[in-house]
């Protein structure tokens, strides 16, 4: 947030850089602070200072001041604004860039690396053994299903990914020891999950969910990673959740790629890319 204000300030009128350079000299007090005190010590007008609010993309001074006690006391981008009807485009920009930041550096402050080294040692496992790697999930969860089987395969594991209901509850039926099923879910609530889930653990699966804390899948697998967001799931189709998970399926492919040792696996990838150059033009 206070880069984005440092960036902006060549371009903002005169009077409104006198308030920005007050906010990045002290945000804390900023943040505390009365308008009449604020509008005092940057020698310009109370409007002024709520002008300056607005051209940054808050809806005023106390939306303002809000994110920045957050994002000073975190450490992080505090933002999470939804997109309203009459933001304009370069609004929108802003939000969803700044919401999906927000989220990313967030989560690398709060991942649990000893759950993340726990599901990485299980598909490591299934991976070195034959055994079988499964991604489910419906809706937007269902596209990064197909998207962590893509990255996943390129491996050489065995490996497919299911978004539709029926086909998980039958897939789940076949799993046994040793194989792994990836659940990914932004509400954690979907019935359908839920029921591969439990089939896949009394075959004795190894069931790993990406789903947010506290919903009743992240408490019904073996591994839970936690993919925690302010980012409401009943008005808009998920875009910073979204995000997060295949950053996440990111990181579990490319700690398995590592840890699967580059003798075993560059012969695989250069095949793999001298196959594929007779689809490209030169």
């Amino acid at each position: 947030m206070l880069d984005r204000i440092k960036a902006c300030l060549p371009s903002l009128a005169p009077a409104e850089q006198r308030v920005g350079k007050l906010v990045l000299s002290d945000p804390r007090s900023f943040a505390k602070l009365p308008i009449s005190e604020l509008s005092d010590r940057a020698h310009v007008s109370k409007p002024t200072v709520v002008r300056f609010c607005r051209s940054m993309g808050y809806d005023g001074l106390s939306d303002f001041k809000l994110k920045l006690a957050g994002s000073v006391s975190e450490g992080v981008p505090f933002i999470h604004r939804s997109v309203d009807t009459d933001d304009k485009v370069g609004d929108v920009v802003v939000k969803v860039i700044d919401n999906t930041v927000s989220a990313f550096l967030k989560y690398r402050n709060d991942a649990s690396t000893f759950a993340i080294g726990k599901a990485v040692e299980a598909l490591l496992q299934a991976c070195q053994t034959g055994k079988r790697i499964e991604f489910i999930g419906v809706g937007n969860s269902g596209i990064v299903a197909q998207d962590a089987q893509h990255k996943f395969f390129r491996l050489g594991v065995n490996t497919i990914a299911y978004s539709d209901g029926h086909m998980q509850v039958m897939s789940a039926s076949l799993l046994r020891p040793g194989d792994c099923l990836v659940v990914i879910s932004n509400s954690g609530r979907t019935r359908d999950l839920m029921d591969a889930t439990d089939i896949a653990r009394k075959n004795n699966a190894t069931v790993i969910v990406i789903t947010a804390s506290g919903s009743p899948l992240a408490s019904a697998g073996d591994i839970h990673l936690s993919a925690d967001h302010p980012e409401g799931y009943d008005r808009y189709s998920p875009m910073v959740s979204r995000l997060l998970h295949l950053m996440i399926i990111d990181i579990l492919a490319t700690t398995v790629a590592l840890r699967l040792g580059g003798q075993q696996l560059q012969p695989l990838l250069q095949d793999m890319k001298n196959n594929l150059r007779s689809k490209r033009y030169a």
